[in-house]
């Protein structure tokens, strides 16, 4: 049997404050040594596929209970810290919050999570509303137990066994999974990156178009290439802007 306590130590970003499973002994050797069942314990985080549908969940949140069925119809961004009250997560939380209007405008919610208490979770935003001036308006998930971090891949034991990663999953409107982010512990991710994805995501959508590296609103958008011979012969009678018959660019 496993049990799970909480645990307290201190990381050169800040000091954590998590969960740590534990288990039971199954007996005891001739000297007094425990024994359990298996000598290791077995990591059970899933790791999910993009374009399949995203891992079904309901949690415990700052705003209520959530679940994957409230966001359907809308984008959703599911991202996951490292820890409450730590330094790099703080920059990432206001860089969400401040960009929370232009995500809603774009159909899309945002939600966060770690391995932290709902206690944990008020205090943390309601300390970076004091010192920083800035109220975190969307909800943050509480995931002791790590249901949601390891249906979702988060906890990766190569970074932390009781810590989620940095990781960042859009969800579309139909609950398919679309892009996963992943950065380490160290760095802070870029929230005008996940903008821009989401714009492409969305026009890619929209019009059956892919985009190049770097593309924001308004640049010239890939046509997928021809399959055919007839095809390539059609496509360069079509007045777009072909390079060769594998690569052209249209304006939207």
């Amino acid at each position: 049997m496993a049990t799970i306590v909480t645990i307290h130590r201190y990381t050169p970003y800040g000091i954590y404050h998590g969960v740590c499973r534990h288990r039971s002994p199954k007996g005891f050797d001739a000297i007094g040594k425990p024994t359990f069942e298996d000598e290791t314990m077995s990591n059970t985080s899933s790791f999910p596929h993009l374009n399949e549908p995203a891992p079904d969940f309901k949690a415990k949140t700052t705003h209520g209970e959530r679940s994957l069925a409230d966001y359907q119809g809308k984008w959703l961004i599911l991202f996951s810290h490292p820890a409450d009250f730590t330094p790099v997560c703080t920059t990432e939380f206001i860089g969400f919050a401040k960009a929370a209007d232009t995500f809603r405008a774009m159909n899309c919610e945002l939600l966060g999570l770690s391995i932290d208490s709902l206690y944990s979770h008020l205090a943390w935003t309601e300390n970076i509303r004091e010192k920083f001036g800035v109220e975190i308006p969307f909800p943050i998930i509480e995931d002791i137990k790590m249901e949601v971090a390891s249906a979702y891949g988060m906890v990766h034991p190569g970074a932390a066994d009781t810590q989620a990663v940095r990781a960042t999953l859009f969800i579309d409107p139909k609950g398919t999974l679309r892009a996963m982010v992943y950065y380490p512990m160290s760095n802070g991710r870029s929230i005008d990156e996940f903008v821009r994805l989401l714009q492409a995501m969305q026009t890619s959508d929209a019009n059956q178009v892919a985009t190049p590296e770097g593309w924001t609103p308004g640049c010239d958008v890939i046509v997928p290439p021809p399959k055919s011979p007839a095809a390539i012969a059609k496509r360069r009678a079509e007045g777009l802007n072909t390079v060769d018959w594998y690569y052209t660019t249209r304006k939207l």
